[in-house]
């Protein structure tokens, strides 16, 4: 087995994609009755990655039904372009208000660009290859496809953006929630276990939506989610609690910056102080480089989030 790959049961792979470091960015392959199907995709500079893992997991191009895409953002389903160019019978599976943007992705590249820069853009992200519309399905809320003998069902989950899924999977017992469910790397795992928090990027971070998301997933009972960043979690309860408080803190100490001059980095300042005293409770080192190293780009990202959304709530 390749070292970028993590066998699960009931037929679930996940291959990490490579962006930025080990261990940050997953795709996952299911596998039933001989049909199979990727869920996100990485970045287009990890297509070569997915296409190895196929041959290394025995499954020919022509057997892959859809690539699932949780949501839009880049790297989650910026190789989805260039990655169904190589498989033939496989459709593109997206939120109906990301289908657009997939056949036509200008706009999504201007707005990512604007979040990273024109350097970091094109180092991560490389070039984004429209689909066709005849390969994308829009799918809607409550629908369900065949996945072999699997049945999956995708429910809308808004609140990291408001083009977001989750699918759920009976056969299982688990669901793929891309980033509705939080970010949990492998890093951060300590004795007392998985280490969680809110995804609250850029642009349509929605605190009550968020809430409200958890605890739909969590309604379905499921043994254990499979997160993009990073791949399965299990001990559910525990971590749904850990980020409906950690939703509530982040409100709390974004408006606390209401009259900052800078906001952004008022914002950032605090969301760090608050992660590195989390991390000092769950026994992580109180190293401040490794810590940077781990979650200075989720933190930067969250607070732009967390400004853009106290701006729509003072404005």
């Amino acid at each position: 087995m390749k070292a970028y790959l993590t066998p699960f049961p009931d037929g679930i792979t996940a291959i990490d994609t490579g962006f930025v470091r080990p261990k940050l960015d997953a795709s996952h392959v299911i596998l039933r009755g001989g049909r199979a199907a990727f869920v996100d995709t990485g970045p287009a500079p990890s297509i070569p990655r997915l296409m190895e893992a196929l041959a290394a997991l025995q499954i020919a191009p022509q057997q892959v039904d859809y690539v699932l895409l949780t949501h839009i953002h880049l790297d989650h389903a910026g190789g989805a372009g260039g990655l169904v160019q190589q498989l033939p019978q496989a459709q593109v599976v997206v939120h109906p208000r990301g289908a657009s943007h997939l056949a036509d992705p200008e706009k999504l590249i201007a707005g990512t660009r604007a979040v990273y820069g024109d350097k970091v853009f094109r180092r991560l992200y490389g070039e984004v290859v429209p689909i066709p519309p005849d390969r994308i399905i829009a799918i809607a809320e409550g629908e369900c496809l065949e996945l072999g003998e699997s049945r999956l069902e995708f429910i809308h989950t808004p609140g990291h953006a408001l083009h977001h899924y989750c699918v759920i999977d009976g056969d299982s017992h688990s669901i793929f929630a891309g980033d509705t469910f939080g970010i949990s790397y492998r890093d951060l795992d300590t004795p007392q276990g998985a280490f969680i928090f809110p995804a609250t990027t850029p642009i349509h971070f929605d605190p009550d939506a968020a809430h409200a998301s958890i605890d739909r997933l969590m309604g379905y009972e499921p043994e254990a989610i499979y997160l993009t960043h990073y791949s399965q979690v299990t001990d559910l309860k525990r971590l749904a609690e850990d980020l409906h408080r950690d939703l509530e803190a982040f409100v709390t100490l974004t408006r606390d910056c209401v009259e900052e001059d800078d906001r952004l980095t008022a914002i950032k300042d605090r969301l760090r102080a608050y992660l590195w005293d989390r991390l000092d409770a769950h026994g992580f080192p109180q190293d401040d480089s490794q810590r940077d190293a781990l979650l200075g780009m989720d933190i930067n990202l969250n607070a732009k989030g967390l400004a853009v959304w106290l701006e729509r709530q003072t404005s």
